[in-house]
This record gives structure tokens, sequence and C-alpha cells, in this order.
């Protein structure tokens, strides 16, 4: 079992198959979880998105969206049980990914979207992209390391218009870096953003970053499981990680979960949600 410089164990064989279902297949016994507690904090920022700035189809840029997970959730209201249910076990494991795109087509067209949204993802796995937009759950992508460089004047028109940035737990490997660009490909305009960190990531180099940007940044109350810990070598990496920072992990990942906490930025100008107007709905 490898690690990477965080501590956690490296996952990232599983971002860059075909098909999600190595995907699905190493994060079942992990318990992963975190897109479905997302789910309804999503959903009600781009409800209020659309009914307070007057947007039918709010554009939604998924920072780290790999196989296109979350727009699966929100935009046809699948849950992460069926998900798992789709990609884990026998019934799927033999199949072409060209036979696994046509039933993932058929979710795509045989529901009527939950949620009237327009989802681009954001991530450096080109296949991972490939098959999110080829199954129906993204609209648009863009394949990129916006840590290491510019976006493209074409990747630049893609971010542009952006109503909502979100993500779920990729923040602490994306940084600032990614965000600022992002921000800055939209000209005057300032999207809302929502992101679900693990609290082994210190948020304040990113809060302060927004903050230049003209944001204003609220985090909502509560702690959000987001897996499993994969061994107790794992724990114990990120505990020592954890404890060195200051962080308390008493009652939270020292039971054997990593925890994800949300925060919520939106331009200092207009009214940011704070934590007492996003009550906590799901442990």
């Amino acid at each position: 079992m490898r690690f990477d410089a965080t501590g956690k164990v490296s996952l990232d064989h599983i971002y860059t198959q075909p098909d999600p279902r190595s995907y699905f297949s190493v994060l079942s016994p992990l318990g992963y979880c975190i897109p479905q507690q997302a789910k309804p904090y999503f959903a009600k920022l781009i409800k209020e998105y659309r009914d307070s700035q007057h947007v039918a189809v709010p554009k939604v840029l998924d920072i780290g969206c790999s196989y296109g997970i979350n727009a699966a959730l929100l935009k046809y209201d699948t849950t992460m049980d069926e998900l798992y249910a789709r990609y884990v076990g026998q019934e799927r494991a033999g199949e072409s990914r060209e036979a696994l795109l046509a039933h993932d087509r058929e979710l795509s067209r045989s529901r009527r979207p939950a949620q009237p949204v327009r989802f681009v993802g954001l991530d450096t796995s080109g296949s991972a992209l490939s098959y999110a937009l080829d199954a129906g759950f993204l609209d648009d992508v863009v394949h990129a390391d916006l840590e290491e460089r510019e976006p493209t004047p074409r990747q630049r028109a893609q971010f542009a218009g952006t109503d909502l940035v979100i993500s779920t737990g990729c923040l602490g490997y994306v940084t600032e870096r990614t965000l600022t660009r992002v921000v800055e490909a939209q000209g005057t305009r300032r999207p809302w953003m929502a992101h679900f960190v693990l609290r082994m990531f210190p948020f304040d180099p990113v809060e302060r970053a927004l903050a230049g940007l003209g944001y204003r940044t609220v985090r909502v109350e509560g702690f959000f499981r987001q897996r499993r810990f994969a061994s107790s070598q794992e724990q114990e990496l990120v505990l020592d990680r954890m404890s060195a920072a200051g962080v308390d992990v008493r009652g939270l990942e020292a039971e054997g979960w990593l925890y994800a906490q949300l925060y919520l930025s939106r331009p200092a100008d207009g009214e940011a949600t704070g934590p007492h107007e996003l009550n906590r709905e799901q442990n």
C-alpha cells in the first residue's frame, strides 16, 4: 500500500481508468459517501442561485469532478448507493466500456433532469472526463492542471459565465492557485462557491486568496464523513499530520473516518449564506 505526501493512501489509479468500475469498486469497501453528503447542500445553493439571480439554468463548474459523480447525483437525482450498484459486482464486470456507456446514456435519457443545470467538469484525468461527457453526466469538460499552468484561451472561454464552483474533496491537492485562475477567467463576474474540504487540509490560504478576489467565506456548522481509513497505517499517518497542525481529532478521525467541512464563499458585496441558513442535514 502506497501513501502520498499527505499520509493518505494513494488511489491515483482509480481516477485514470476508461470507466468508473475501478473507482467504485475500490471506494465501496471504504464507505466513500461525500458526494451524497454534499448533494442536498449543492441542490439548495443551485436553487437559491437560480431564484435570487434569475438564472434559469445555472452553470456549475465541478473541480476535480472525476467521472461526473456530483453531476449524476444532482442532474438525475441518483444516489451513491445506486451508482455503487451500477458499477460494482459481477453483472458489469465483463461488460465492455461501450456497453457500460450505453447503460449510462439510457439513465441520462430516461430521467428528466431533477435540476435544470449545466455541469462543466474540470479534472486532470482525460479518461474520466471523456467517460462523464460520453455518458451524458457532464455537459462540457476542461482537461487541465491549473496548478501548473494558466488556462488556454479556449479553456478560459469554457470557464466564462460560471455561476457556481463546487468541489468534494480535491482542495488540499488543488490549491488557491486553481481557484484564482478560474475566477480570473470570469472577468468581473464572481461565481458563488461551495467546497467540501478534508479537515486535514487548512483552508486559510484559500480563504485569504478568495478574500483578495472580493469574496467573503463562512463555514457551515458540522462535519461530514468522506470515507473510512484504508488501513491503520493510513489513519496513523493522517492523525500524526493533523495533531502536528493542532487539529483535535477526538471523536472524529480518531474513530476511523476522514471528515470534511463545508465552506461557502460569495462576493463580499452580496449577501453571504451563513451557517445558520444552511442547517446540517445528514451525518
